[in-house]
């Protein structure tokens, strides 16, 4: 790989936004899925069922978030559309390196699938005003689907690069490394900009006991839907926002190895086996 993928971003970016960067982080507080139970007849996840965390990818959008911070200037802000627990998620946040807090919560926000959450924080991130840079994990563990990130950059209309492993030196663009397909590829954006980044662009530093202490004090900023009305369409919050209907969750059956043993012939044990591959092979 070229030396220059080693570079951080320079101080050029500030230098032509003339202020600090403002970057915003949008984040979900998750199960842990190692222990979580899924109710199959309501079609959905029980999140009562196990203890909640910051969603894992999106500690690796944080920590993107606070080294640009650390090297450039920068004014983090962390957000989150969830109950009202979900400020655990963003005290951990401001923990890490977050310099501002917002709460989406209402019962009006429930339901959401991910057109309707992009939707939502779209709103939001309108009313907090300008921008240059969203970073986003790379997915949920909860959700998986990857969507809410460019869902977003659409609402926003800006571009979005997905897959950044790595951020690049840069002047008048941003440029970043994208991994798509077991290639990397050198892709750069004007800002503002949304990068979807993956596990392998840093490792998330774990908050100090006085960090911790710190953003227990801390304000966090709680919006509900009507203070929202200004930038959104109420109708498309919630469950009456979101087209997706899931009509069916399960659990895939594990099954263990299953072993024969064949007893014929040479001849006949043999023709059996290859039968045997056929039939798997299908």
């Amino acid at each position: 790989m070229p030396e220059l993928l080693k570079v951080s971003i320079t101080e050029d970016i500030n230098r032509r936004s003339g202020a600090s960067l403002r970057i915003i982080v949008p984040m979900k507080q998750v199960p842990d899925m190692r222990q979580v139970k899924f109710d199959t007849e309501k079609g959905k996840v029980d999140r009562s069922s196990a203890a909640a965390e910051i969603n894992p990818f999106d500690l690796h959008a944080l920590e993107t978030a606070v080294q640009l911070k650390e090297k450039l200037g920068a004014a983090v802000t962390a957000i989150s559309m969830g109950p009202r627990r979900a400020e655990v998620a963003l005290r951990d946040a401001l923990a890490r390196g977050a310099d501002s807090a917002v709460l989406l919560e209402d019962s009006k926000f429930a339901g959401a699938d991910t057109l309707a959450t992009s939707y939502t924080l779209a709103c939001a991130i309108r009313k907090l005003g300008g921008f240059d840079l969203i970073i986003c994990g790379e997915k949920t563990v909860d959700g998986d689907t990857g969507q809410v990130g460019p869902e977003l950059a659409e609402h926003l209309n800006i571009p979005h690069l997905a897959y950044v492993s790595k951020l690049v030196e840069a002047g008048e663009k941003l440029v970043a490394v994208c991994d798509m397909e077991g290639e990397a590829h050198i892709v750069e954006a004007s800002l503002p900009v949304l990068l979807m980044v993956t596990k392998d662009i840093n490792i998330p530093r774990l908050p100090t006991f006085r960090d911790k202490a710190m953003a227990r004090k801390a304000e966090v900023t709680i919006w509900n839907a009507e203070e929202l009305s200004s930038f959104a369409d109420p109708s498309r919050f919630g469950i009456e926002g979101s087209p997706t209907r899931v009509r069916k969750v399960f659990l895939p059956s594990e099954e263990g190895r299953k072993g024969k043993i064949f007893r014929n012939t040479n001849e006949e044990a043999i023709s059996d086996v290859a039968q045997a591959i056929l039939d798997f092979l299908g």
